[in-house]
């Protein structure tokens, strides 16, 4: 027989909330589909809908322009917070 999977199936975050449009000033909403540098994260790994995706990734970019996410953000404040003593 063959193995079952040992991890959930990837659903969409966005279709699950019922959202008709995602928008861009909405910075909490957006980093569910950005990696911690602040990169967009791809389908294959948060599982959104390729609808939801395109919009994402159009919310991202504005949000970009209009200075409310960073372009990229200093992996040395990451390192630091996550490992100092404090």
């Amino acid at each position: 027989m063959a193995e079952r999977r040992k991890f959930a199936k990837k659903y969409c975050k966005y279709s699950a909330m019922k959202l008709d449009f995602i928008d861009y000033k909405d910075a909490d909403l957006l980093k569910i589909s950005m990696s911690e540098r602040g990169k967009i994260m791809p389908r294959r790994l948060t599982g959104t809908s390729k609808r939801y995706q395109e919009q994402v990734e159009n919310a991202i970019k504005r949000a970009r322009h209009m200075a409310l996410v960073p372009y990229i953000v200093n992996t040395n404040d990451l390192t630091e917070s996550a490992y100092s003593k404090r």
